[in-house]
């Protein structure tokens, strides 16, 4: 079939050029990833990290973020100060040639930054543009100047001085605009505190201070590590056993590139490596993660066999020398190249030489003074290995001739009849009764039913071959068809709606905890890739004569009381299994009137904390969070 033409001029006149900020305003998505709450909090960040990069120069000690009334936010730092000269080539002050042009910075081989983050030097500019309104406050050489953008960038205030001073440094003040972030303008204060505490830990000795403004009782946080990498790998071991000591810590320069590492093995089986470049969290890793992979599969290999610690057979594989490991690395690279706009994998070839040789070189150093550490690390390496042997076995069971073969679905699983996974979707349903209605009361086109019976295995507290000889599990990872782990194939998932559906009591929230902890550790991928769903069924039923409405919280049952006056009857869903097939298919399964909660992982390392604290063997870490946190409890049920 021959594509249809458009009946359009195609002209000189109908190529747009878009000056200025307009490019921003009109995809600001291609600069800061979206218009939602991330993309609002991203606007911090890059006048945060302009602030940074001073501070890594060597200028800037202090930076302080605060949230002022009307979600209005003010960074200061006490560095050099913006420049405040007629810039040669655009005929204005180099502050409003900063915030006015679009890859206008000092960042660009002009030699004012050995390393920066940033967003490609368009970070000012970014924010300028996607701003209601953006004040600049500059004090630098006794005098204090200033200068106000509104409405996406425009210029009403040029740089003037206002007064004399006796400070050094940069102040930016900037209120997001509603119509381009109009899902929300409000900003969040443990999003922007997990970054800030993040860049303490990532740039050790300089202060960065939080403070929230917004309500009557002020908020403050400071944080400021002397120990840098080495505390933060101590903050990422707070809840777990360790089974060393003293940090592994590793540092060095070459080429220019400055390398960080620091490291300590837990008793855990989980890896836990995370990488930054320029203080950018590179989350889909790089060459920086592949040197690292490298040497510590190499130095503990080699130091494994030239003690004599390997039987004739055993060999140790990267998995097994990274199990239970707590590990950051940073580099700083006067040139990143990054994969992708989203700067989280970096490129740049030479990095991989130079990190494997720094670590390898003082890893082995550090086996050599320190004996006993070693062996504990190689002893659990060498128990990772016999367990991943006995999981290659146990593997062998979850693995199906063909992702569509129905004959090799588990056999509690009402599949649906579409094949098309980007329509389909199933129901990870607690126990056979509700699965029962469930089955009874869904849309067998799409809607595929399968029932766990009683709380599947804790994967937090087991090692891999347990997890594959649980029938529960791998039920689940046969019906989804996509693998597990290294072996995972996203474009294999059968149904890119996976939904949970438990009670709304203390058990459905611990089977729905126990599921997203198996998500998380194994199937991570179908988490990031939006493919997660929490579905939230009714607490109430409330009947007056022949009208009859489901409510969801305490709230709302309060408020339709007092609508509906009296003589009405309320019932108080215990489980799913209550509910009759059409009362289940009208208030959670139908998708023209159901709530569905979408799982996303904003924050891996905050993530991975909290599935450590509430399934890990600390015990006293799960009691504290749950003193904190038990006023805040509603709808609890005994």
């Amino acid at each position: 079939m021959e594509p249809e033409k458009v009946e359009h001029s195609y002209t000189a006149d109908d190529i747009q050029v878009l000056e200025g900020l307009e490019a921003v305003r009109k995809r600001p998505g291609m600069y800061i990833g979206s218009t939602s709450s991330r993309g609002l909090h991203h606007l911090v960040w890059e006048i945060v990290d302009n602030s940074i990069d001073e501070a890594l120069a060597g200028f800037a000690t202090d930076i302080t973020v605060t949230l002022e009334k009307d979600d209005v936010v003010r960074v200061e730092d006490n560095g050099r100060g913006m420049p405040v000269g007629t810039h040669k080539k655009t005929g204005i002050s180099t502050v409003e040639t900063i915030f006015t042009v679009l890859h206008a910075g000092g960042k660009f081989g002009g030699g004012a930054y050995k390393v920066s983050g940033g967003l490609h030097g368009v970070g000012a500019s970014v924010v300028n543009a996607l701003s209601k309104w953006l004040e600049v406050s500059v004090h630098q050489d006794g005098k204090e100047y200033h200068a106000r953008f509104e409405n996406g960038g425009a210029t009403v205030e040029p740089l003037h001085v206002v007064g004399n001073s006796d400070q050094h440094g940069s102040i930016v003040r900037f209120r997001a605009d509603e119509t381009i972030f109009q899902e929300t303008t409000h900003y969040d204060f443990e999003t922007l505190n997990s970054r800030i505490r993040q860049l303490a830990f990532l740039n050790k000795g300089i202060l960065l201070i939080l403070r929230d403004e917004r309500e009557e009782e002020v908020q403050e946080v400071r944080y400021q590590y002397k120990g840098g990498l080495k505390e933060y790998v101590q903050f990422l071991n707070k809840n777990k056993q360790v089974i060393h000591d003293e940090i592994v810590y590793v540092e060095g320069v070459q080429e220019g590139i400055e390398v960080e590492i620091a490291m300590q093995y837990n008793e855990g089986y989980q890896p836990n490596i995370y990488s930054f470049c320029n203080n950018i969290n590179t989350m889909e890793g790089g060459t920086h993660e592949d040197g690292f992979r490298l040497a510590l599969s190499r130095i503990i290999g080699n130091y494994a066999k030239d003690n004599n610690m390997l039987k004739k057979d055993e060999t140790l594989t990267g998995d097994d020398v990274r199990e239970g490991l707590t590990a950051i690395i940073s580099v700083k690279h006067p040139d990143p190249q990054y994969e992708g706009q989203t700067k989280t994998k970096l490129g740049n070839s030479e990095v991989r030489r130079i990190v494997s040789g720094i670590l390898g070189e003082q890893l082995e150093r550090f086996f050599l003074e320190h004996p006993d550490t070693a062996k504990t690390i190689i002893d659990k390496a060498i128990l990772a290995s016999k367990a991943r042997m006995a999981a290659k076995k146990a593997r062998e069971l979850t693995r199906r001739k063909s992702a569509l073969e129905i004959t090799s679905l588990p056999g509690k699983l009402a599949d649906c009849s579409s094949k098309d996974a980007s329509e389909c979707e199933i129901y990870i349903v607690e126990g056979d009764s509700a699965g029962g209605s469930a089955k009874q009361g869904r849309n067998s086109k799409y809607q595929a039913i399968l029932p766990l019976r009683g709380k599947i295995l804790n994967v937090e507290k087991a090692r891999l071959h347990r997890v594959f000889e649980s029938d529960t599990i791998r039920s689940m990872i046969t019906a989804f068809g996509c693998g597990i782990g290294d072996e995972m194939d996203l474009s294999k998932l059968r149904y890119h709606k996976i939904i949970i559906m438990t009670d709304a009591d203390v058990d459905g929230a611990h089977i729905c905890t126990l599921l997203l902890t198996f998500f998380y550790r194994f199937l991570k991928p179908i988490i990031e890739g939006g493919y997660v769903y929490i579905a939230q069924p009714p607490l109430f039923k409330v009947e007056k004569g022949k009208k009859v409405v489901y409510l969801y919280d305490e709230e709302t049952l309060e408020e339709t009381k007092k609508e509906f006056g009296d003589n009405f009857n309320i019932q108080r869903y215990k489980g799913l299994g209550e509910m009759n097939p059409e009362q289940l298919w009208e208030t959670t399964m139908d998708p023209a009137a159901r709530t569905l909660k979408k799982v996303n992982i904003e924050d891996a390392m905050e993530a991975d904390s909290v599935f450590e604290m509430l399934m890990g063997d600390e015990v006293e870490p799960r009691r504290k969070f749950i003193q904190e946190n038990a006023i805040y409890v509603k709808n609890l049920d005994f």
